[in-house]
């Protein structure tokens, strides 16, 4: 029942496209720090609590391999249809108007990418994960679960990303999404998303 609901969630999702995770200049300037997403135009927002379960919200992120140890925020969509973002480029995002991490289905966390002054944004070495390494998120109850890389994938900015948001029945994913590629100073956004795909251990 509650994948076909998250299917419902996805299917009212208008044009799936690709998320636009624009961040920070490696010259260190002033590149706003949101991502914005045209596909969200359009969500089917009545099926939501329907979806929900009792499981606690993921409130950190562990990537041992790149050193990251971040905050998690739950985060839904703008009404201009943008998914929303952390200001704190340390900070990851997780679209809970989705599966939280350790559902059935796909669990979706963004972060950003590249330097500010000096800051480091929290996926900026997400490229080095490989097939294999061990992810950990942490709920707010204290359960830990763990997923296993099972692929990397480079899209266009403007690629069709439909299927980041859904899996086979009875899977259960973590997918981790940031930018990559050249940065393009006319649409302030790198030409490229890399997604992480892995799997419930």
């Amino acid at each position: 029942m509650q994948t076909k609901i998250w299917m419902l969630i996805i299917v009212g999702i208008i044009g799936v496209a690709f998320f636009s995770v624009t961040t920070f200049l490696a010259s260190g300037g002033e590149t706003p720090a949101h991502f914005t997403n045209d596909a969200f135009a359009e969500t089917v927002v009545s099926t939501i609590s329907l979806a929900q379960t009792t499981s606690s919200l993921p409130v950190r992120l562990r990537i041992p391999v790149i050193s990251v140890d971040a905050v998690i925020l739950p985060v839904g969509i703008t009404s201009e249809g943008a998914m929303e973002a952390p200001k704190d480029p340390t900070e990851t995002a997780w679209f809970a108007l989705g599966p939280r991490p350790g559902e059935e289905g796909s669990a979706v966390i963004a972060g950003h990418f590249g330097w500010k002054d000096g800051e480091v944004a929290v996926f900026d070495k997400l490229f080095e994960v490989r097939k294999g390494d061990v992810l950990f998120v942490e709920d707010e109850g204290g359960v830990v679960y763990t997923f296993v890389v099972r692929e990397l994938r480079s899209y266009e900015k403007d690629a069709n990303a439909s299927g980041i948001f859904s899996t086979e029945a009875g899977k259960t994913q973590l997918v981790l999404i940031t930018c990559e590629g050249d940065w393009n100073k006319n649409e302030q956004s790198y030409t490229k998303r890399l997604v992480v795909f892995a799997d419930l251990k």
